[in-house]
């Protein structure tokens, strides 16, 4: 089972990141088609999938996600911009 580390842009423009095992469910879950209990992006929805990479094991990315969300926004960005 891969995992993926990923980026959302909400409609607050503020940048949401963590994991998951299935992108477009999550996203899905995250505009509140599905329900779930995503309580950051509940008010700032719609959200927009603008990056993400895949890792063979829950830890791989999970340690991606922690180094990702100790960046400053800038430098997201410029992750986000190198990888379209």
């Amino acid at each position: 089972m891969a995992y993926f580390t990923y980026i959302l842009k909400c409609a607050d423009s503020s940048l949401y990141t963590w994991i998951t095992t299935d992108l477009d469910r999550r996203l899905r879950e995250h505009n509140w088609e599905l329900i779930w209990w995503a309580k950051y992006t509940l008010a700032r929805k719609p959200c927009e999938l603008l990056y993400h990479e895949e890792y063979e094991n829950r830890s791989e990315a999970s340690k991606r996600e922690i180094e990702i969300k100790k960046m400053k926004r800038e430098k997201k960005l410029e992750l986000i911009s190198k990888n379209k």
